[in-house]
């Protein structure tokens, strides 16, 4: 398995394809290519380790092989950033691994993930500068449903009180736009749109770091299993999602994030195409910064699983201002 050292020197690249533009190897390199065959970029896959691979583009058997030979990963992603497929340095014949996952039925890491998260939430509003008394209040006010967390009987009640303290926080971070309601996947606005560009960015990057350690991603200790969903990834990402919502809130203050940027289809707000690579730098500049945090995050939570620690022992995201 990948140490922390050798980690720090790995790569995550981006790369938007247009059509017809393909993906090849050549002398230990990956390489892109346009549709007149005219290289457009190049890597040495001896420091990947993800590959963003956003659009339609060629994709042969060979690269998959050398993905697995070097030890990266390639994640295919629509257009619209939407995730579909996850191809190369997968460990998938960590036994012993999946059989503690099988096993473990507990509240208390679920507890800590959340509690994790909601710390979180409470360091993003607690940065503000001038806060206003609502501000003020919706502080205490998550702090009780954080102590409740711990008080919990039942999964369903440490999601509903999860639910509870992000509506709150939600509506507080985005104080700088008409906050209309947490909606994933709805895009509901082009500030909910946003967001959910940035967590799949961050999903991603945390589904191959969970891959590269052999867990099965489909099972989850808070989000249990349900049909195709990547339910431990879903989990982890948890904590992280402020590095997102600090980089939406920042963007639209400094006018990077706009209205404008989006389309309106169907009642959805849609990234437009040409608008992808300012989006990728918003998101993937705090993700790339936050990079070795999120690595050692993951690392420590593997070795505390495979151990049988309490929830105690397990690692914790400290979030603070990027």
């Amino acid at each position: 398995m990948i140490t922390a050292p050798d980690f720090s020197k790995k790569q995550i690249v981006f790369v938007l394809f247009n059509e017809g533009e393909k993906m090849a190897f050549s002398n230990s390199n990956l390489v892109v290519k346009d549709i007149e065959g005219k290289v457009k970029f190049q890597v040495t896959c001896y420091r990947l380790f993800l590959v963003f691979a956003v659009g339609h583009c060629s994709l042969t058997s060979a690269i998959i092989q050398e993905a697995k030979k070097f030890g990266f990963f390639i994640a295919l992603m629509t257009p619209g950033f939407r995730l579909y497929a996850m191809v190369g340095a997968e460990k998938e014949g960590n036994t012993l691994l999946h059989k503690k996952q099988y096993l473990y039925s507990g509240l208390e890491l679920a507890k800590h993930i959340t509690q994790n998260k909601i710390l979180n939430q409470l360091a993003q509003l607690k940065m503000a500068r001038n806060k206003s008394e609502a501000v003020k209040e919706s502080i205490e006010r998550i702090n009780e449903y954080l102590y409740a967390v711990k008080e919990t009987a039942s999964l369903n009640e440490i999601m509903a009180y999860e639910g509870l303290a992000s509506k709150v926080y939600f509506r507080n971070h985005f104080n700088n736009v008409i906050w209309q309601g947490r909606q994933p996947r709805i895009k509901r606005d082009y500030v909910n749109s946003a967001l959910d560009v940035g967590y799949t960015l961050l999903f991603t990057y945390i589904d191959a770091l969970l891959s590269s350690f052999g867990f099965d991603t489909y099972c989850g200790v808070m989000h249990r299993q349900f049909y195709m969903r990547k339910s431990l990834v879903c989990d982890l990402v948890e904590p992280f999602r402020p590095i997102i919502d600090h980089a939406v809130k920042k963007g639209i203050n400094l006018r990077q994030i706009s209205q404008d940027d989006f389309i309106e289809i169907n009642h959805q707000y849609r990234l437009k195409w040409n608008e992808s690579s300012k989006y990728v730098k918003i998101f993937m500049m705090p993700i790339i910064e936050e990079k070795e945090a999120v690595f050692l995050y993951i690392q420590s939570y593997y070795r505390a699983f495979m151990k049988d620690l309490p929830a105690k022992k397990f690692p914790v995201y400290e979030y603070g201002e990027i």
